[in-house]
C-alpha cells in the first residue's frame, strides 16, 4: 500500500557534515527539513579526520561549540619523503584529530536539535526534479515532496548520478586505502609523507585510542595502491595482514563548475569540494552546506527557489577559485620534473615548512600565496636542480 507523500521545505540527502550543516542551517532558519541517510549512525567513515583550523571555525559557525572529547589535538608534524626524512616541526599550528563514527553522530545530535527531521538506514529509490519541484522516493514507500533538494551524499552520490548520470569523472578522481592500528609511536606526532603515493601522500594521524594510517592520491597514478598501503605500513612497523583495509574515492579537485541542476544543489563531496593538494574536505563540506541552506533559505522567503542554484553558484565562486589554484599548484608539486626538487626545497626551507603546513590547516588559502611566490619558488627548484646536475658531472 502507497503512503501518502510528505511535503517539506527541503529535502537534504547525506547526513555527514555537509549535509548535517545543511539540514541545521535550514532548520534554524525556520525551514521544514528532512535530513536523509543510508547509513545509520555511528557508523564508520574511510578519513584520515584531521579538522582543520579553517574546518573547526566553519564547525562553530555552523554547530557552536562542540565537545572537546571530540578533537585529539597535535602540534608536532613529521614531514618525510618516503624513508627520507624532510623536517619536523615540533610547534606546528594546532591540528584537531577526530574519528568520524563520533564526529559525524555529534553534528547529527546538533541538526536533530535544531529540529531537522532525521531518517537512517533510507535508501533512495528514485529522485525526480523538475520546474515545480522535487520529488524523493525511498525504498520503504516514503515519498517526500519539496521545491528545493540539497544532495550531500558523498564521492558516489546517487543525486549527482540521478541528475547528471555520473558522481564523478574516473579520469580525474583520487582514491585512498587507510587502516586503524593500535598506537605504537608518539602519538601527538602527525605524518605525511609526499612520497608514499603518486600524485598524492600518505599520513599517519594519531588519535587518542588509534593511529589512523593510511595514503591516498589519483588513482589513475596509483594502479597498485594496495602494495604501497603495505609498504607504508610495514615501514611504521604495522603488519599489513592484521589491518582491516577500508577504501574509498575521493573527488580530488573534480569539482562541478555547476554545482547542481535546477532545483537541486550538490554540497560537500557530491559537488567535489575537496582540495586538490590536501586532500582536506571537511571544511568545505561543512561550508558548502551552509551556503546551499542559506540561499535555499533565501529563495524560499522570496517565493523563487528556482533561483536558488544561481545564488548558490555565485556564493560558492571563492571555494572553486581556491580549488583552481591548488589544482594548477598541484601539478607544479606532484610533476616528475619538480617533485624530488620540492621536497628537498621543503626540506631546506623552514619557512616554506610552515607555509604548507598553514595551507594544510586552513590559515592559509592559495591566493595568499600569489602567482609570483610561485613563479619564484619554481625557479628557485629548477636552478638547485641544474646546480645539483652540473656539479654531478663535473665529478664535484
Amino acid at each position: 500500500m502507497a503512503r501518502a507523500a510528505r511535503e517539506v521545505d527541503l529535502v537534504v540527502v547525506g547526513a555527514g557534515p555537509a549535509g548535517a550543516s545543511a539540514a541545521t542551517v535550514a532548520a534554524a532558519r525556520g525551514l521544514r527539513v528532512a535530513l536523509i541517510d543510508r547509513a545509520r549512525f555511528p557508523r564508520d567513515k574511510l578519513c584520515g579526520g584531521l579538522v582543520s583550523g579553517r574546518a573547526h571555525g566553519y564547525l562553530t559557525e555552523v554547530f557552536g561549540t562542540l565537545p572537546e572529547g571530540l578533537f585529539h589535538p597535535v602540534r608536532k608534524v613529521r614531514l618525510a619523503l618516503g624513508e627520507v626524512p624532510l623536517g619536523l616541526i615540533a610547534e606546528a599550528p594546532l591540528m584537531r584529530m577526530t574519528m568520524r563514527r563520533d564526529f559525524d553522530a555529534a553534528l547529527i545530535e546538533r541538526a536533530e536539535a535544531a529540529g531537522a527531521q532525521l531518517a537512517v538506514g533510507a535508501r533512495v529509490a528514485g529522485i525526480e526534479a523538475g520546474a515545480d519541484g522535487c520529488r524523493l522516493r525511498l525504498a520503504d514507500g516514503t515519498t517526500l515532496l519539496a521545491p528545493l533538494l540539497i544532495g550531500a551524499d558523498g564521492v558516489n552520490s546517487a543525486v549527482a548520478r540521478a541528475l547528471l548520470g555520473r558522481a564523478h569523472d574516473p579520469a580525474r578522481i583520487g582514491f585512498a586505502l587507510e587502516v586503524e592500528a593500535p598506537v605504537q609511536h608518539d602519538r601527538d606526532a602527525l605524518e605525511i609523507d609526499l612520497g608514499a603515493a603518486d600524485w598524492g601522500y600518505g599520513w599517519v594521524f594519531p588519535k587518542a585510542r588509534s593511529l589512523t594510517v593510511g595514503v591516498g592520491g589519483v588513482a589513475a597514478r596509483n594502479p597498485d595502491m594496495k602494495a604501497r598501503l603495505a609498504a607504508y605500513l610495514r615501514r611504521h612497523g604495522i603488519d599489513p595482514a592484521a589491518m582491516r583495509i577500508k577504501g574509498h574515492h575521493l573527488p580530488f579537485g573534480d569539482f562541478k563548475r555547476r554545482p547542481g541542476r535546477g532545483r537541486v544543489l550538490l554540497a560537500g563531496d557530491a559537488a567535489g569540494l575537496v582540495d586538490p593538494i590536501t586532500g582536506e574536505g571537511i571544511a568545505w563540506a561543512v561550508r558548502s552546506g551552509a551556503l546551499a541552506s542559506n540561499v535555499a533559505a533565501d529563495a524560499l522567503t522570496r517565493g523563487v527557489p528556482a533561483t536558488a542554484l544561481a545564488a548558490y553558484r555565485a556564493a560558492l565562486t571563492p571555494v572553486h577559485v581556491e580549488m583552481r589554484r591548488a589544482r594548477f599548484l598541484r601539478g607544479l608539486i606532484f610533476a616528475a620534473p619538480l617533485r624530488g626538487r620540492f621536497a628537498g626545497a621543503l626540506a631546506r626551507n623552514p619557512q616554506m615548512q610552515r607555509r604548507y603546513l598553514a595551507l594544510l590547516n586552513g590559515d592559509l588559502d592559495y591566493a595568499d600565496i600569489g602567482p609570483a611566490r610561485v613563479l619564484r619558488v619554481v625557479g628557485r627548484m629548477l636552478r638547485a636542480g641544474g646546480a645539483a646536475r652540473a656539479t654531478a658531472r663535473s665529478g664535484g
